[in-house]
């Protein structure tokens, strides 16, 4: 799509609109499969975001197995962002299923939300971080129950979380995927019909079926990289239980050095989500003279409750696994960062603690150029919030991103949610919406 041609559309949010261009897609996908791919970006919790070129047969395969799985076509209640593939799966069972969406923005709780549905089967998507909160209600605990599914994704959900939510009567069923799967593809461990799991030698996890992405937009040499024989190559690490459901043991990029001893993040951060007055926690590694990588716990505790001590903590990752494992550092937040999809924002963490240790001269490159020093990620972040216009803080999206609809019969062009990814703070915050077409335009050329 070349930007002369290109018909640049930016869009404030309103899910009845943005499900009729998908609808659009969708139905055009098949005459024009080659050159139509959805780019969404991936979330960027742990790295880099980058485009995912999807395809609406790829779509259309991933929604159609979900709904078998789930029991069959049912109405949704829309509780995540649709810059992400979650929402947008969402907005596509939907469609399969010819029922509309309910936005939950739209309604004051989720049982306001619960009431505007209207078909027998009901279901609803959603995030860990969400879960917990709703749990934490009585009101919503009840809404939670009137689901055929809550379908649970986008982050690792600790098994306390699972065990309270089903005991309460919620029909949690948990999803692992990402965006080069068009989303969730393995529920409760079971593959959908038509996906295949495999592990590698050193247990990464490996998924071949239709869902699949087509590639990085741009970025061949990456596609090739992870895309071998039909097979996307994961970072994830994971095992086959004695039913054969697959179980996740975190990441391969999550393992890292500290003390001449590999340290897995994920399995320390799960084991301190088990303590009862944590409401949510993140392990992170950072750069330390002494142990090479200093791994450190960002601990939010229940309002009220004491947070336990570094000491307390050591101990209690130590009498599950190896005390080399337990974090040397503890840092208290009334909340964690998230990114729009939800996850926790790990990044953002990492380089936030790993300035915090850098002498007060020092000033490090940032990812849109150069951050003053002394000058802490989450205070740029609020700062370039506060600064958006009105027609973004009465979007449905918590933080924008950019998702691309290309070779549209009829809609040609790109459709544009916000900035360009957390971290990169592009001119969308500053200027109206045809300034910002005008800049998006000049960006692509």
């Amino acid at each position: 799509m070349s930007p002369a041609s290109a018909s640049l559309r930016p869009v404030a949010g309103g899910v009845a609109e943005i499900s009729e261009l998908l609808g659009d897609w969708l139905e055009a996908g098949d005459a024009h499969r080659a050159g139509a791919p959805l780019l969404v970006r991936s979330s960027g919790s742990t790295g880099t975001p980058k485009d995912v070129a999807l395809s609406a047969d790829a779509m259309r395969f991933s929604a159609a197995a979900s709904l078998s799985r789930l029991g069959g076509p049912g109405q949704w209640v829309l509780a995540l962002p649709v810059t992400y593939v979650a929402g947008l799966q969402v907005l596509t069972r939907s469609w399969l299923a010819g029922t509309a969406p309910v936005a939950l923005e739209e309604h004051p709780d989720l049982a306001s939300a619960v009431c505007a549905l209207g078909t027998d089967r009901r279901y609803l998507a959603a995030v860990p971080t969400q879960l917990h909160r709703w749990l934490a209600s009585a009101a919503d605990t009840e809404a939670l129950r009137q689901f055929d599914a809550v379908l649970l994704g986008g982050a690792a959900a600790g098994a306390e979380l699972l065990s309270g939510a089903r005991g309460r009567g919620v029909r949690v069923v948990t999803s692992y995927g990402m965006t080069e799967t068009c989303g969730g593809c393995v529920y409760d461990g079971v593959p959908l019909d038509g996906v295949a799991v495999a592990l590698g030698t050193g247990g990464e996890v490996r998924l071949a079926g239709p869902m699949l992405f087509e590639g990085y937009d741009g970025r061949p040499e990456l596609t090739a990289e992870v895309l071998r024989d039909g097979w996307l190559h994961t970072p994830d690490l994971g095992r086959f239980d004695v039913d054969g459901r697959l179980e996740l043991l975190g990441r391969a990029d999550d393992v890292v050095m500290s003390g001449g001893v590999s340290v897995p993040l994920a399995a320390v951060e799960r084991r301190i989500a088990a303590l009862p007055d944590v409401d949510a926690v993140a392990v992170v590694a950072v750069p330390d003279d002494e142990w090479g990588s200093a791994v450190v716990a960002v601990v939010a505790v229940v309002l009220g409750r004491p947070l336990p001590s570094l000491e307390e903590i050591r101990d209690f990752v130590g009498a599950a696994h190896p005390r080399s494992w337990a974090p040397r550092q503890l840092v208290r937040r009334g909340a964690l960062p998230l990114l729009s999809s939800g996850k926790i924002d790990r990044r953002a963490l990492a380089l936030e603690l790993a300035d915090s240790r850098r002498p007060p001269t020092a000033s490090r490159a940032y990812s849109s150029g150069s951050r003053p020093a002394g000058r802490s990620i989450t205070s740029r972040v609020s700062q370039e919030r506060r600064r958006r216009p009105p027609h973004w803080s009465s979007s449905v999206f918590s933080l924008p991103m950019i998702v691309r609809f290309r070779g549209l019969t009829h809609r040609e062009g790109v459709l544009v949610y916000g900035p360009a990814g957390v971290g990169e703070f592009s001119p969308f915050w500053d200027y109206g919406i045809e300034e910002s077409a005008q800049w998006l335009a000049a960006a692509l050329e």
